[in-house]
């Protein structure tokens, strides 16, 4: 399955981080970012809980970028 969010970040830098740590999360096949768009693409494995891994996403995004937003809700 994929999804697109609309997101907050602040320069295409930080748009790479976010998009790294949401690479790296668990249940996350593949995953861009776009700074121009403010927008992630997400595509989940197979069987995920979307909401269970966007979060997770969201809390590894802001590890990375803290005044980040993603808008999954």
């Amino acid at each position: 399955m994929k999804k697109t969010y609309k997101i907050e970040v602040d320069c295409a830098a930080c748009a790479q981080k976010m998009e790294d740590a949401a690479k790296k999360i668990e249940g996350v096949k593949e995953a861009t970012v776009s700074f121009m768009t403010q927008k992630m693409k997400v595509e989940f494995e197979d069987e995920q809980d979307e909401q269970k891994v966007m979060k997770t996403v969201l809390k590894a995004c802001r590890k990375v970028e803290p005044d980040c937003e993603i808008f999954f809700e």
